[in-house]
């Protein structure tokens, strides 16, 4: 694949930042991750606007929207071979070039943007509840940060359980999110999902889902994901996917249940519909 670099598209084994960069000496960045469908990338204009959001969570400069959209279109057109598959596309923003330590350095930010074949995901998946919490209160809650370091753990202790997501709960004992997902539940025909005031992130998938469903945000217990008719992720590779077991608990609506069926296929028609709502 090619990749684009601070303005350059190189091929894929030349595509280098600094050692010294802010991005990988203290996870100092943000990014975005979306679909891309027959060469055109889903729902973009949503990830721009969450790239600009995070970046200011991190207080970090403002990305140029314009230069964001010419390098996306120029990776995909040196990428051109590959689009008749479905790609991820990753948008990175790094604090730049800095001195080993916190402080920011003054040489600007980083700007990557790559491609990778996309994930084939399960028709359901089960999922664990790790030990470590979401803090709700940090200043990263809600921030697509690069500092996944917490996700890597969480989610390699999910795959040593046989588990393909781990969810979090946040420090107040609510559920919170996954460690690339959103999380909903469905009791009584009733789908809930946390509230962005959790901790978890403003998933793309989950804005559009609250907007072309009935989808009540509010405070969940851990203890839901047990009690619940129905489990459901979503994600903005993912779209929605069933859960069929919460640890060892098996999912008592079956995978995907009727209502998260019907919701996957509002998803699947509208997104199919307006590739960028």
């Amino acid at each position: 694949m090619k990749v684009w670099v601070n303005g350059r598209v190189v091929d894929g084994d030349d595509a280098t930042v600094s050692v010294f960069d802010h991005g990988l000496t203290v996870g100092d960045g943000v990014f975005e991750t979306a679909k891309v469908v027959d060469g055109v990338p889903f729902a973009l204009t949503r990830h721009l606007d969450r790239l600009a959001s995070s970046a200011a969570g991190l207080g970090l400069p403002a990305p140029d929207t314009d230069l964001v959209r010419s390098a996306v279109a120029a990776t995909l057109a040196a990428n051109a071979d590959s689009l008749d598959s479905t790609l991820r596309l990753r948008i990175t923003l790094t604090g730049g070039t800095s001195p080993l330590g916190s402080d920011r350095g003054d040489a600007g930010p980083t700007l990557v943007v790559a491609l990778a074949p996309a994930t084939r995901w399960a028709s359901s998946a089960k999922v664990v509840v790790v030990p470590w919490v979401r803090n709700e209160r940090a200043p990263s809650a809600g921030v697509k940060t690069t500092s996944y370091a917490d996700n890597v753990v969480a989610l390699a202790h999910a795959k040593a359980a046989g588990a393909g997501e781990a969810l979090f709960a946040n420090t107040l004992g609510h559920l919170c999110e996954g460690t690339g997902t959103n999380v909903f539940v469905v009791r009584d025909g009733v789908v809930s999902t946390p509230p962005l005031s959790s901790g978890c992130l403003a998933g793309v998938t989950r804005a559009l889902l609250l907007e072309w469903a009935d989808v009540v945000e509010e405070d969940l217990p851990v203890g839901v994901l047990t009690e619940a008719d129905e489990v459901f992720l979503t994600s903005s590779t993912r779209d929605v996917q069933a859960v069929h077991a919460v640890g060892d608990h098996d999912v008592p609506g079956g995978a995907p249940g009727p209502v998260t069926a019907r919701l996957a296929d509002t998803f699947a028609r509208r997104s199919a519909a307006d590739v960028d709502p």
